[in-house]
């Protein structure tokens, strides 16, 4: 078992820069709610779902079986990952509202402002979930500033909320795409009109019904959360987000291949609404779900042909990773459920989306940079938190005192270099709201629920009381089933008071 490092305030993982005369290209892939076990080199079972891009970037890359998100929701991980700082430290980072004003403010700096400032050109294309415009939230109709442009990104092609929220909209830059100003967009939070289509009061016209919320304005036959009226020709088809993605994402590549880049590539899959393209309904053993995945997978293969085609695959690191753990039903009757047969999303942990169980923040993590990169499997602790650091690292970029609180420099470990070490230790929350915590510390798990109604959860989103403190052994409970606070005291208290020294102190890095 590994020893517990009790003081994470001085504690420097991987100081030393990594020396590279040439700047590699950097993609890191952010799928949604992708759990550990859903894709083929993680354990999916090819009768349940294939995906060869993915499995191919695992088996030819690093596998990392201690991969991390930082919450297991997604507005949390992206602003942790973006800014590397732990999301619970800065209020208004849980799930973001259709109106959110902007989350992340201009003087914050990021992993995109940090690689700008290195020479690169960056982008961000695809979920964003991260608020858009100044405090009153924004202006769909004029310009939505302040946004990824003001926070290091060249260029953004976003959805700007999450497919199962309004707008179903695409925001190019500053501006909603395809809009017409003689047919304004207006998105709020109570219903605009007695007549205006809802799920519940058009409910007969949906072609995926809901059964938990998603019951406010009906697009493309499905319910959402909010209401939003006009705004006709820029809105889109759910089934063409990812094609869109794509061909988005080539262009963007095409017109940067001659200097270094930055792409965040934000998939929307397997977020609910599932509503793959018609040519992947059907392609896995499952249901919409493991169609979705299927999509997701074919993303990933397209962008690298694209990385191939323009001969930019040996100077790009690739890194694919997931917002947080798997949810099968999320609101929607898609049969996430009844068509899951003998797949585990989850792989062998307990949890996901929602939960501070490993199931909801250890996920698929992968890199892949071809002739730099050795294949071969990882089970260093490294995160997406740490992402930041670590490409500072890698491009000689410096890191601001007043920033990136939390990441640590891991490179050498997402590197494969030979006695690398990542994380000893990563806290993990839920959405925000609850004030749940879990913080792993070498193979010891605490887990500390602050509700007023403290609970644990599974894929079936049953809950059920549990103590404030537990504390698990991994291993040998990797399910965290078995709470071992009282036969290992010490370490029961040593972990309670590095969890709160961790959130008191507002800073890891030093």
């Amino acid at each position: 078992m590994k020893k517990i490092y009790l003081i994470p305030l001085i504690f420097l993982l991987g100081c030393t820069q990594h020396s590279l005369s040439e700047k590699p290209n950097i993609i890191v892939i952010m799928a949604d709610d992708l759990g550990y076990g859903d894709v083929g080199a993680y354990g999916a079972k090819p009768e349940n779902v294939e995906t060869p891009n993915i499995d191919k970037l695992a088996n030819e890359g690093l596998k990392f079986t201690s991969g991390y998100c930082s919450a297991s929701t997604c507005t949390p991980t992206r602003y942790s990952f973006l800014t590397g700082t732990y999301a619970f430290r800065k209020e208004g980072t849980g799930i973001a509202p259709p109106n959110s004003p902007a989350i992340i403010q201009p003087e914050t700096p990021t992993i995109a402002s940090l690689l700008k400032q290195a020479g690169y050109k960056t982008a961000v294309i695809g979920k964003w979930h991260l608020g858009l415009g100044g405090p009153e939230g924004p202006d769909w109709n004029g310009e939505l500033n302040p946004g990824p442009r003001e926070i290091g990104f060249d260029y953004n092609f976003l959805l700007p909320t999450t497919n199962d929220r309004v707008p179903q909209v695409y925001v190019e830059n500053h501006h909603v795409r395809n809009l017409d100003p003689n047919d304004p967009l207006w998105v709020g939070r109570k219903k605009p009109s007695e007549d205006h289509p809802t799920g519940i009061t058009h409910r007969n016209t949906l072609r995926m019904d809901w059964n938990d919320g998603h019951n406010n304005t009906i697009h493309n036959g499905i319910g959402r959360i909010g209401f939003y009226t006009g705004g006709h020709a820029a809105r889109f088809r759910d089934e063409d987000l990812a094609d869109e993605w794509q061909k988005q994402a080539e262009k963007w590549i095409e017109e940067n291949k001659d200097d270094p880049f930055f792409l965040f590539f934000s998939s929307h899959d397997i977020h609910v609404p599932r509503m793959p393209h018609e040519r992947f309904q059907g392609q896995s053993g499952m249901s919409y779900r493991g169609d979705a995945i299927v999509q997701l997978d074919w993303n990933v293969g397209a962008l690298m042909e694209t990385l191939d085609r323009l001969n930019l695959t040996e100077n790009t690191l690739v890194i694919f990773v997931s917002d947080n753990g798997p949810v099968l039903d999320d609101g929607y009757d898609d049969f996430a459920n009844e068509a899951l047969n003998d797949h585990v999303p989850a792989g062998p942990f307990s949890g996901g989306k929602y939960t501070v169980r490993e199931g909801g923040t250890r996920t698929p993590f992968i890199t892949y940079w071809k002739g730099k990169i050795q294949p071969g499997i990882s089970d260093e602790m490294v995160s997406t938190i740490d992402l930041a650091a670590s490409m500072a690292a890698l491009t000689g970029a410096d890191l601001p005192n007043d920033g990136f609180l939390d990441s640590f420099n891991v490179l050498n470990a997402l590197l494969g270099k030979d006695e690398a070490k990542g994380r000893e230790y990563i806290v993990s929350q839920d959405n925000g709201r609850r004030g749940n915590y879990g913080l792993r510390n070498g193979n010891w798990k605490l887990q500390r629920h602050d509700s007023e109604r403290m609970y644990n959860g599974d894929l079936s989103m049953k809950v059920w009381p549990v103590p404030q403190y537990t504390l698990f052994n991994l291993d040998d409970d990797i399910g965290e089933t078995n709470d071992v606070s009282a036969e290992n005291p010490e370490v029961f208290t040593q972990l309670k008071d590095q969890l709160q020294s961790i959130i008191d102190e507002g800073r890891t890095r030093k």
